[in-house]
């Protein structure tokens, strides 16, 4: 599966365009990492452990609009979004989004022309 964030692919073409497609993850924070986290807020730096819970969060929610554009018969995905939102206290959402495609090798050029 291919999946970028531009509308074209260098090589190949889309054959067939079957639609949007997504997928998302809703995450809460945890207690013990809202501590850690305060305490860095403090002094200063990366908050690892909120790094980490949004790269697994991102990973899901790719995870799952791949399967979606499975499901669909797709070989790709163009035009991939990304989209966070605050949906309660403590709640974040991950949201991908793109379009689903067939992709096929473009036919090689003829020499000459």
């Amino acid at each position: 599966m291919i999946v970028v964030t531009v509308s074209e692919i260098a090589g190949k073409r889309v054959k067939r365009t079957l639609g949007l497609v997504r997928g998302n993850t809703v995450r809460a924070s945890h207690a013990g990492k809202d501590l850690l986290a305060a305490f860095r807020n403090l002094v200063g730096g990366e908050v690892h452990e909120y790094t980490k819970l949004m790269a697994e969060s991102r990973e899901h929610a790719l995870d799952r609009m791949v399967e979606e554009a499975q499901s669909l018969g797709a070989n790709g995905v163009i035009g991939l979004r990304v989209t966070t939102a605050e949906i309660g206290s403590g709640l974040a959402e991950i949201m991908v989004y793109g379009t689903a495609v067939v992709l096929e090798d473009d036919p090689p050029e003829q020499e000459g022309t």
